[in-house]
Order: C-alpha cells, then structure tokens, then sequence
C-alpha cells in the first residue's frame, strides 16, 4: 500500500529523503518520483547486503535513470549524510535486521543507530519506521531468527535517541498473524502484521 503509506507519512516534493536500508530498490523508485526533481533519495544498503541487492541496485539506477537518487553502501550507525541535512528517514521492514548477522556481520549498534538518525534529521524532521511485528514478551534477538521485532523496542530506542512518536497507523494490521512464525514462512509471508510509526525530531 505505497500511496497510502506516502500519505501518512506525509512526504512531499522536493524533499530529501535518507532510504536505511532500501534493498532492491522497489521503495527507491516510488520514493524518486514522489519526491520529483528538486528532491533527493538517498539510498543507502549496509555492505553485508551485496550479496542479497547489488545486481538489482546496480539495474535499478543505470544510465542515471533515478538522477535524483545516490546510492550509499554503509551500516547502519554510519549513515552518510550531513547533521541536520534530511527531512525524512524511513525504514521500511528494517529496524529488525539490527539484530541480523549474515555471515557474521554486525549490520549496526542499535543504539548508535537511533543516535545517527536523529543526527541527520533536520529540527523537525520525521523518521518512518515499519516492521514485521513479534509478541510483546519478545525479545529483540527475534530480529535475527524470525526476522519481527516488538514495536515497543523500536519506540524505545526512537525515544531514548530524542524522536517523538507523533503517530500510528493500522494500514498493515492482520490480526490472523500469530506473531511466531518465519516472515519468509509461506503461511505468512507477504501478510504479516506490521507496525507503522511516524516520529518527529
């Protein structure tokens, strides 16, 4: 439901917005024309992510077809953008890879990468978060396993980072979800039950 999550999360021509973890890219291109040409994406993978992204990143921005799109390749608690410089983070079924190691790889201090986030956003500005969501008792190593997080450790990590949950949406809510399995599970994939939040800076 792009549109409608464009639309709750407010996003406007000619912002610059900073994609965490962008993936193949499919958010990039509705993200790039959304914006249109006074705006800019940055679209950012952690490199431990090539091996899942790169051809599809590769074909989804050559021959400069997305131009107002840069692509950049770090972890999460190094995000490559100014302080102060971006009016909307999003991430878009992404907190829980925090807690994801492909091969082993650290894809980013939870904690650090709050604090980069609020450190990119300009005075006011907004950070989208949405995720596959766990049981309330979960812990976060759910990130890793079943690739869901409890909604409650993204707010608090947004709130001890400085964000402001300023609201939630239920565009994603599948209340048949039972919050246990594999989001990759036939049974569930492309249904699961989701978290929407806007924070503001």
């Amino acid at each position: 439901m792009p549109l409608e999550v464009l639309a709750f999360a407010g996003i406007k021509e000619g912002m610059t917005i900073l994609e965490m973890e962008a993936g193949g890219g499919w958010y990039t291109e509705i993200l790039s024309r959304s914006v249109g040409s006074r705006g800019h994406i940055i679209m950012q993978n952690p490199p431990a992510f090539d091996g899942f992204f790169e051809e599809s990143v590769r074909a989804r921005l050559a021959n400069d077809r997305l131009p107002n799109v840069r692509f950049s390749r770090v972890n999460f608690d190094q995000l490559d953008a100014a302080d102060n410089s971006v009016d909307m983070v999003t991430w878009i079924l992404g907190p829980h890879e925090l807690w994801f190691e492909p091969d082993g790889q650290n894809l980013g201090d939870p904690e650090d990468t709050f604090a980069q986030i609020m450190r990119v956003l300009k005075p006011g500005g907004a950070f989208l978060a949405i995720d596959h969501d766990a049981e309330s008792s979960a812990g976060p190593e759910t990130g890793g396993t079943l690739h869901r997080i409890g909604e409650s450790v993204v707010s608090s990590l947004a709130k001890r980072a400085g964000l402001t949950l300023v609201r939630r949406s239920s565009l994603h809510v599948n209340e048949d979800d039972p919050l246990t399995d594999n989001v990759f599970d036939p049974s569930i994939r492309g249904k699961t039950d989701k978290f929407v939040h806007l924070y503001r800076k």
